[in-house]
């Protein structure tokens, strides 16, 4: 049986935590929630619905990440789940990420919002202009058909091992990608949906400066890590 974590990094969640936390235990092993630098209660609540709870106070997407994923990698877990915290993506879906690891088909496995469904308003035109872009640019340089940059996805410990990853910002999740695209690792996708945030702000969609810097990075890591090779 493969041990399963799912690593959830928050900032000022406090609304959404506790029942995102309490839903996602029915399909994994460990819930990790990174608190990365809230001024609410965050912790307290992902502590008080039995998640394992990171204090990662260097904001920052990938912070956040590398910190949950090291701890599941360090407890021996085999695959590696990320959901952001608002809600936005249904703990329900978890078992279409998983398939396609477990039968052996995938090392990645993407939650593709555009082959999925998207809630009214839950993405603002520039963000889907932005993941569209982006998501050709890497299909152009890699000769593959994807389709989307979401967060929701799965991951093996052994491939996450191999990818060195260095991009502590929002660029994590396209360094992610880029990185096994070029070391030629099996990378599927599998519909998700996503859905408007049950409570709080955005902190990339909904500031005009947060959208801006996530484009940036996004985009610089996509051409940084487009010739990676594992040093294992």
């Amino acid at each position: 049986m493969m041990k399963i974590a799912v690593v959830i990094p928050a900032l000022n969640e406090a609304e959404n935590i506790g029942d995102l936390v309490s839903e996602t235990r029915q399909y994994a092993d460990l819930v990790i929630v990174v608190d990365n630098g809230s001024t609410d209660q965050t912790a307290d609540n992902a502590t008080s619905f039995g998640a394992h709870v990171i204090k990662e106070n260097r904001q920052g997407y990938g912070f956040a990440c590398k910190a949950g994923y090291d701890y599941a990698n360090f407890k021996d877990f085999d695959i590696i789940i990320t959901m952001d915290g608002d809600y936005s993506s249904l703990p329900s879906e978890i078992g279409r990420l998983l398939e396609p690891i477990k039968n052996g088909s995938a090392d990645l496995v993407l939650g593709s919002r555009t082959l999925g469904t998207i809630q009214k308003d839950a993405m603002p035109p520039h963000q889907r202009f932005g993941n569209w872009l982006t998501s050709k640019i890497i299909n152009l340089i890699f000769g593959v058909q994807i389709t989307d940059l979401g967060p929701f996805r799965a991951i093996t410990a052994e491939l996450y091992r191999e990818l060195d990853m260095q991009e502590m910002t929002f660029g994590w999740p396209t360094e992610m990608q880029v990185k096994a695209l070029a070391m030629g690792a099996k990378v599927v996708e599998v519909p998700a949906s996503w859905h408007n945030r049950r409570a709080g702000v955005s902190k990339v969609s909904g500031t005009i400066k947060g959208s801006i810097l996530a484009g940036f990075y996004i985009l610089r890591s996509t051409f940084r890590y487009r010739a990676y090779r594992s040093k294992k």
